[in-house]
């Protein structure tokens, strides 16, 4: 089973790695800043829209091509600037995990994801099952 879509948005430039820390009754507590919470928001919405009518099961390939609004630059030119791919990925896979993609994301044996600026800004997402 293979499923793939795109998703027309800007793509969120916050990132899971971007916890805070605050200190309670002595002790650290970590969480999420609003703009990741608000980040997380927005992708399950859109996600939502595209949930295969049953999760995977079995190793998956992910391929993610993150289209960001190009500015100045070229239509389809490579984005070499943060944020990086694997941070991307990370809170990318953990919306899918709680939209019901799959039951876990260590499900995801082979990825490959790329960052454009582009003139239609977005999210291209393929998952095939191996």
């Amino acid at each position: 089973m293979a499923i793939e879509f795109f998703m027309t948005m800007n793509p969120p430039t916050v990132t899971a790695q971007e916890h805070k820390v605050a200190v309670i009754n002595g002790k650290p507590v970590f969480y999420d800043p609003p703009e990741v919470n608000q980040a997380r928001l927005k992708l399950c919405g859109f996600l939502a829209k595209h949930k295969p009518p049953h999760k995977y099961e079995h190793g998956v390939e992910l391929v993610t091509k993150w289209c960001f609004p190009r500015g100045s630059h070229n239509d389809g030119e490579y984005r070499t600037s943060k944020p990086d791919t694997d941070n991307l990925q990370k809170l990318l896979k953990d919306c899918m995990t709680t939209v019901g993609f799959w039951k876990d994301d260590a499900l995801v044996v082979r990825e490959i994801a790329e960052k454009f600026w582009a003139e239609i800004p977005g999210i291209y997402i393929r998952v095939t099952e191996l």
